[in-house]
Formats: C-alpha cells, sequence, structure tokens
C-alpha cells in the first residue's frame, strides 16, 4: 500500500525594504559625507591655485632680479649723446625723466652677427605700480629713438635705489649732486648699487648688487 504524503502549502518569501526614517538617516548620512567631500576638494583646490599663484609670484621675482644683477654686474664707463647731442654720464639716475637708473652696460649678445655694438643702453623705470626695463638699440641716438620697453614686475608700491661710492658712502642720486664739475670729463661708476623693491604682497625686499671691477 502506497502512502502519498500531502504536499506543504507553498509559502512566498517575505522580503523587507527599508523605512522611511532608514531613508532618511542614509540620505543624511550621504549628505555630510558629500559636504565633506566638497570641502576637501574645494580646499585642495583653493590651496593649489595660491601655490600656483605664489610660485609664478616667486618666478617673477627671480627673474626680475636676475636681471638687474646681470645688467648692474657688466655697467661700464661708458656715457652717450642723447636726442638733443647732451653728454649724458655712464650710470645715472632719472632726475628728470624719471626712470629710477639710467646705464651702459657690456655683453650684449649678437648670434645673428649684426653690425652693432656690444655695448647697450639700459634704463629701469617705475611708474603706476609697474616695474619696466627698457632698452635702446643704439648707444648714441642722433635723433627721436623710442626704447623697447618690458614689464618686469606689477603690484609694486615703491622701488629705491642707494649707490655706494669710492669713500664706501651711501648716495640717493648718482652722479653725486657734489661731485666737482671737473669729475664729469672722467665718469666714475658707484661701487655697488642697493635696490628695495616694496610689494602690495610681500612687502619689502632689498638687494645690494655689485659692479665688476669691485
Amino acid at each position: 500500500m502506497t502512502c502519498v504524503l500531502p504536499s506543504p502549502r507553498f509559502q512566498p518569501s517575505r522580503q523587507r525594504g527599508f523605512t522611511l526614517l532608514e531613508l532618511l538617516v542614509a540620505l543624511a548620512v550621504f549628505a555630510i559625507m558629500a559636504a565633506a567631500a566638497y570641502s576637501s576638494l574645494h580646499s585642495i583646490l583653493f590651496t593649489e591655485a595660491a601655490v600656483k599663484t605664489e610660485t609664478q609670484r616667486l618666478a617673477e621675482l627671480q627673474m626680475a632680479f636676475f636681471l638687474l644683477e646681470r645688467d648692474i654686474a657688466q655697467a661700464v664707463p661708458r656715457g652717450i649723446r642723447d636726442e638733443y647731442g647732451e653728454t649724458q654720464p655712464p650710470l645715472q639716475t632719472g632726475r628728470l625723466l624719471g626712470d629710477l637708473l639710467i646705464f651702459t652696460r657690456a655683453g650684449w649678445d649678437n648670434p645673428l652677427g649684426q653690425p652693432r655694438s656690444g655695448l647697450q643702453r639700459l634704463a629701469y623705470r617705475f611708474e603706476q605700480g609697474q616695474l619696466f626695463r627698457l632698452s635702446w638699440d643704439s648707444l648714441d641716438r642722433g635723433g627721436a629713438s623710442k626704447p623697447q620697453a618690458s614689464l618686469l614686475l606689477d603690484g609694486v608700491q615703491d622701488v629705491r635705489m642707494r649707490f655706494l661710492n669710492d669713500q664706501d658712502k651711501w648716495d640717493k642720486e648718482w652722479p653725486p649732486k657734489e661731485e666737482a664739475p671737473e669729475a664729469e670729463q672722467k665718469p666714475k661708476l658707484p661701487r655697488a648699487v642697493e635696490v628695495t623693491v616694496v610689494l602690495n604682497d610681500w612687502g619689502e625686499i632689498t638687494r645690494l648688487f655689485s659692479l665688476a671691477g669691485y
């Protein structure tokens, strides 16, 4: 005799979902994590931008002081004649033109072998919060000659220069006002030039540059 067992009644599985409170808690945790991640990302991006700006500013300063050091170190006692035929000393402050420093330097590169001198007339000019480097194509200028200007620094509050004479004393102008007229026949150069740059962001920076032969 065969015994047939009754088949069990089918019972569907019961799946439990999230309650409204659990969803709210999950959303709150996600929002907190997203806010923290955004804050960290914003801080990283801000720091990266600040470092990039400071690095670029430092590169500009280094280039400006490098050019100043290179030019001043190669200053030579060679005066010029300006547009009006008047003799100008080899190195002077721009009492009338407003230039900080005007001088003649050697070592002007000539890679193309052009028929010109290796000497060059330069000027450093400060105006409207910017420091410029000016250069002329020729030393003696027979007519109106405009220099080529390149911007070195912006955001500059002030630029000051002092000149160390052969008596180890500092002069604010060059040639010194008390210099005798006959001394102009034998142009002299200072022993060193002190340059102080006051920046809007980095404050006051002072550098001392010696001239060749000292």
